[in-house]
C-alpha cells in the first residue's frame, strides 16, 4: 500500500502542495444508485419536467462546485464542465456525474461528491414514499489527465 496523500511523515495531515505540477486538462466520472421499491420509481418516472430529478441534478452540479468547502483538503479547482445525469430504472435511479477541469490536480472528488448529493437528494425527495430506500454503489468510473 502507498503513503496516504494528505498524511505526512509524522502522521499529520496536511493539504498536498501541487504547486511545482504542470497544468493538465482532467476528466473523472463518477456513479451512485439509489434503490427503491418499483412503485417509487414509478412515480419519479411520471413526473413532469422542473421535478425531484431535475432537482437531484441541480443539486449535483452545485456540490461539485462546492467540494472544496465540504471536504477540507481539496483543493479548490476551477470546473469546465460538470455533468450530472440521472437515470430511472425499474426499481432504481442511476446517477452519472463527469466533472473536468484544467489544472494541477484531480476532480475525482468534484465527481464523486456530485453523484452522492445527486443520489442524497432523490432519497430526500422520495423518502416520504419509500422508508426502504438505500443509496449504494458510489463508485469511481473513470480518471483521465492529459498533458497539454
Amino acid at each position: 500500500m502507498t503513503d496516504l496523500s494528505h498524511v505526512d511523515e509524522t502522521g499529520a495531515v496536511r493539504m498536498v502542495d501541487v504547486g511545482g505540477k504542470p497544468l493538465s486538462r482532467r476528466r473523472a466520472v463518477a456513479r451512485a444508485e439509489v434503490r427503491m421499491a418499483p412503485a417509487t420509481a414509478a412515480r419519479l418516472r411520471d413526473l413532469p419536467k422542473g421535478d425531484a430529478l431535475t432537482t437531484a441534478q441541480l443539486a449535483g452540479i452545485m456540490a461539485a462546485k462546492r467540494t472544496s468547502d465540504l471536504i477540507p483538503l481539496c483543493h479548490p479547482l476551477p470546473l469546465s464542465l460538470v455533468d450530472v445525469q440521472l437515470t430511472v430504472g425499474e426499481s432504481s435511479v442511476e446517477i452519472t456525474a463527469v466533472a473536468e477541469t484544467t489544472a494541477q490536480t484531480g476532480v475525482e472528488m468534484e465527481a464523486l461528491t456530485a453523484a452522492s448529493v445527486a443520489a442524497l437528494t432523490v432519497y430526500d425527495m422520495a423518502k416520504a414514499v419509500d422508508k426502504e430506500m438505500v443509496v449504494a454503489e458510489v463508485r469511481l468510473l473513470e480518471k483521465t489527465k492529459a498533458d497539454l
